[in-house]
């Protein structure tokens, strides 16, 4: 018995997934979430089989479920997508299954007799696929990051962030009045920013380019970048121009 969970926000597209998977004995269905951080919890709580999830959800998408339960623990996985012309290249690419709404039975047959195949395999093949997934997904930039904390997962809108700083093994999130420690390298939040809005300007700090009021600039080129709300940053040299190339200076 291979145990499903579903995941969609529309719930003329739950039934429709309920009474199909209902036509087939095999399938257990262990659960419903209409939402990404529901889907989190369900997936952590049942550890299903299988989980059909729904690509396009607010504040917290299909992919960005994935990343909050993590490549290893994420059961496997057919995405349910309206028409994204990059997100059908991405899952044939790694070779995840998707369905295309709306989609008609003899689809959804196809899509679980690649599902039965798929829990054959095993967990380091379906990690190193999402994996993959989740890389390309990021390659393109991302306008969110997931932050994990006990008992708690956040969606933080990468638009939202003031700026970023090195804490350790951490980085800080600043976004207003809130921080958030996400336990990532400088270098790898670094590369999920879009470079048009984020730029570096010390090694220990990256900032959002539209928080910036103004820049002080020191005499050996180094100096000071003032944010809207009064936060100064330190300003490295070698960082300098790559701030002044990007502001057009």
């Amino acid at each position: 018995m291979i145990r499903t969970l579903i995941v969609d926000d529309e719930p003329p597209a739950r039934r429709r997934l309920r009474a199909l998977l209902r036509e087939a004995p095999d399938f257990e269905i262990v659960g419903e979430c209409e939402d990404g951080l529901g889907a989190v919890e369900a997936i952590e709580r049942s550890a299903p089989d299988l989980v059909f999830l729904d690509v396009q959800m607010p504040e917290m998408d299909g992919l960005a479920v994935v990343e909050a339960v993590g490549v290893v623990r994420m059961p496997a996985v057919v995405f349910v997508t309206a028409y994204d012309a990059y997100a059908l290249r991405a899952f044939e690419l790694h070779a995840i299954d998707y369905l295309l709404k709306p989609f008609d039975g003899e689809r959804f047959g196809r899509a679980l007799d690649h599902a039965r195949r798929m829990a054959g395999r095993s967990e380091h093949q379906l990690a190193a696929r999402l994996r993959a997934l989740l890389d390309a997904q990021a390659s393109r930039g991302v306008d969110r990051l997931i932050v994990r904390e006990p008992g708690r997962v956040h969606v933080v809108r990468v638009p939202d962030i003031d700026w970023i700083e090195a804490a350790g093994n951490y980085v800080e999130l600043h976004v207003g009045r809130e921080t958030h420690l996400v336990h990532e390298t400088m270098s790898a939040v670094a590369a999920r920013l879009p470079a048009d809005r984020f730029r570096r300007i010390h090694r220990s700090t990256i900032v959002n380019v539209e928080r910036i009021r103004s820049i002080e600039l020191g005499a050996r080129g180094d100096g000071r970048v003032l944010l809207l709300d009064g936060t100064r940053l330190p300003l490295s040299r070698i960082h300098r121009q790559a701030l002044d190339d990007l502001l057009g200076r």
